[in-house]
């Protein structure tokens, strides 16, 4: 009785343990959430870290591309017909935004804020 007592409770815990679990590897991430509209093809990517975008939370149609991995994402931006870019301020939206022209992206617009993003 205590051996199946014991395996019940190793058991328990093993599952609880990896329930607790979190995966904060965003960039292996599979669906690229986009706005489509009659005009144009538009994504909205957050240019904050990952911690920022997880803690302070985000807009649910954006992406999270931290501005210092942006660059492998650019070749996937060039897909879309327009590119907002948002973060905590604007600053490093700024940066962002010139980064993707350099790249040549032309339509790109920075928002500032992420809680400027309307979901709709």
């Amino acid at each position: 009785m205590k051996y199946i007592k014991s395996i019940l409770v190793t058991g328990a815990l093993m599952f609880g343990l990896l329930s607790c679990t979190n995966n904060n590897d965003l960039s292996t991430e599979t669906e690229v959430k986009t706005v489509d509209t009659a005009v144009a093809k538009t994504i909205i990517v957050d240019v904050r870290t990952v911690e920022e975008w997880i803690d302070d939370g985000h807009a649910n149609c954006s992406v999270n591309y931290p501005l210092a991995e942006l660059d492998k994402k650019i070749e996937s931006l060039k897909a879309y017909d327009k590119v907002i870019v948002v973060c905590r301020s604007g600053s490093r939206a700024d940066v962002a935004k010139e980064m993707l022209e350099q790249a040549g992206i032309k339509n790109i617009e920075n928002k500032g804020a992420w809680q400027n993003i309307d979901c709709k």
